[in-house]
């Protein structure tokens, strides 16, 4: 039988509840928890957007800490629901086992950093931002608050797809024996930072959003928390990870293709690796964010793969409003309630069907559910899928094929002259749009390709502590200045942590597994550790790894290596 990876427990904290019961009860009831902003400070009041409805110094009272304890709302939402999952699973403890947290985020603990620099009007320099912009700090958090000791820590930023990739990792460590417990999900708070980026991309809707339907008109953005434990071979599961996909769009930073043809590879790797086909999908939680682009994309990749016989889908972004890089935890745990109560989730505000379009399911209950396929999709193209099953499949083999490999390739860039090589590669009408940071990265990595006579790789894998921090303050400074309007777009795209990972993959056409990890200075073993399992598993031959950072004197590194399979 082939290694089985359960889920045992599962936490929730979203615009619709504080637990999986308030949240079944509200999508049941089909009560959006889209409304007008009440914790964050905005001028953007117009906005409705899915705040979690309990105050910081609440959640902080839930866990045991003085009101005046500073502390992330992405890192207290993320608490809450890890214990909730953990309690689920009936684990209280974890001395003597290997229990590993994974939690997907972008914009961290930023909310804490934007509140101070708002507060004190100082001026920012790299050597202030990583407090905010690592990512790893708010998983450390999280840990810490949820009583989690001699834990792993790792922290996925694949923008909308973090959670979900958090997950597709988990099970990865579990099927490789790195790990006898995962904690996976993903957390993320809305901050003026999240807010005010998404605004500048002319992408929020100032009513409930609408996915799928005619007249609609961009996202709402939400906030909130979802973590699974995950176990192998578990004697009393929920449910069972039973297949996922990461593919790449590689088609632009922000937008989707056409075709969707990065969400077509990840729904047919999903299918693939679940050993189901089409056919035997019962529902699709779709990404379906109601903007023009995602909408129609995300169709046209369903039509592909599903072809006349799409199966229910919804999207549930009516319920949460879109909670970014927690999304894709908080929609498998809405699946997971969909399949425990047998009902398909409803597709709020929809009305107007459209040529091309799905049309998305009004609900249903009484509906029997024994595979549910969820979808997110990132900024960059990183695309992700994830198949829940009520029982799976007992062939296949427990045995992991073992691969040797090397590194053929190894290029550094550290020094502002040797970007001037990027010109072999890049225009200079091009390059002039590039941060200092996203140079070196493009040139050491697209360098390392050249050397290693590799036209295109079958992974892109990349590993940050701070992610692009110039830009980031550049746009926070923006934001002061500005008063949150009239905002520079191109400095709110170059801010997110997977930002280098989708350019490299646009730039070599790279449609393969597209990953970036950001745990401090853990960050890069996490990507070589993902690399390997990659290379030793066989689904990949050649792998381009990639890690880049600015440091606290202004300067920057990105190194970028080949590993290939031994011929």
């Amino acid at each position: 039988m082939k290694d089985v990876i359960s889920i045992t427990g599962a936490g929730i904290i979203c615009a619709i509840g504080n637990d999986k019961v308030s949240v079944l009860d509200s999508l049941r009831n089909r009560e959006s928890g889209v409304r007008s902003v009440k914790y964050l400070e905005t001028v953007h009041g117009e906005l409705p957007v899915g705040e979690v409805q309990m105050s910081d110094d609440e959640m902080k009272a839930m866990l045991g800490l003085a009101s005046d304890t500073v502390v992330s709302r992405t890192s207290l939402m993320g608490a809450l629901a890890i214990k909730q999952a953990l309690s689920q699973a009936g684990i209280e403890k974890t001395e003597g086992r290997r229990v590993a947290l994974i939690s997907g985020t972008t914009v961290g603990v930023m909310d804490v950093t934007e509140m101070e620099y708002h507060r004190n009007k100082a001026v920012l320099n790299v050597r202030d931002l990583p407090k905010g912009n690592e990512c790893g700090k708010s998983t450390e958090q999280m840990a810490a608050l949820a009583g989690l000791e001699d834990v792993e820590l790792c922290t996925v930023s694949t923008a909308c797809s973090s959670a979900l990739n958090s997950i597709i990792v988990g099970a990865e460590m579990l099927r490789h024996s790195e790990a006898d417990i995962v904690i996976a999900g993903g957390s993320e708070a809305l901050s003026r930072f999240h807010l005010n980026g998404f605004n500048s991309l002319m992408i929020l809707d100032g009513r409930p959003c609408r996915p799928f339907d005619a007249d609609r008109a961009g996202l709402n953005l939400g906030e909130g928390a979802a973590f699974v434990v995950l176990q192998k071979d578990a004697s009393r599961p929920l449910a069972y990870v039973s297949g996922y996909g990461n593919r790449c769009d590689a088609f632009h930073q922000t937008a989707s293709s056409e075709n969707g043809e990065g969400a077509f590879l990840a729904m047919t790797e999903a299918l693939e690796s679940a050993g189901l086909k089409a056919s035997d999908i019962d529902y699709v939680n779709a990404h379906g964010t109601g903007t023009q682009n995602n909408d129609m994309s995300e169709s046209r990749a369903l039509s592909r793969v599903f072809g006349d016989n799409i199966p229910p889908v919804s999207s549930t972004k009516g319920f949460t409003g879109h909670t970014t890089s927690a999304s894709g935890a908080i929609e498998t745990v809405i699946c997971l309630l969909a399949m425990q109560n047998d009902m398909i989730p409803a597709n709020l505000g929809w009305e107007k069907p459209s040529p091309g379009l799905v049309q998305p399911s009004m609900g249903v209950e009484n509906a029997v559910l024994n595979n549910v396929m969820c979808n997110s999709f990132g900024f960059g193209g990183n695309d992700s899928s994830l198949v829940l099953s009520r029982s799976v499949r007992e062939d296949g083999t427990v045995d992991m094929p073992v691969a040797e490999y090397e590194t053929v390739a190894n290029v550094t860039i550290d020094d502002v002259a040797q970007l001037a090589e990027l010109r072999e590669f890049v225009s200079p009408m091009e390059s002039r749009r590039m941060c200092t940071l996203m140079k070196a990265s493009l040139l050491s990595s697209l360098r390392a390709a050249k050397e290693a006579a590799l036209q295109c790789p079958d992974a892109v894998i990349a590993a940050t502590s701070g992610g692009m921090l110039q830009t980031s303050i550049q746009f926070l400074e923006d934001m002061e200045e500005n008063c949150e309007t009239m905002l520079k777009p191109t400095l709110f795209m170059m801010s997110t942590h997977n930002t280098v990972a989708s350019a490299i993959a646009i730039r070599l056409g790279c449609h393969g597994y597209n990953i970036t990890y950001s745990q401090g200075e853990a960050s890069s073993q996490w990507a070589l550790r993902d690399a390997r399992r990659l290379l030793e598993s066989g689904k990949a031959s050649s792998v381009l790894v990639t890690s880049f950072d600015e440091s606290a004197d202004g300067g920057f590194r990105s190194e970028s290596m080949v590993i290939r399979k031994k011929l």
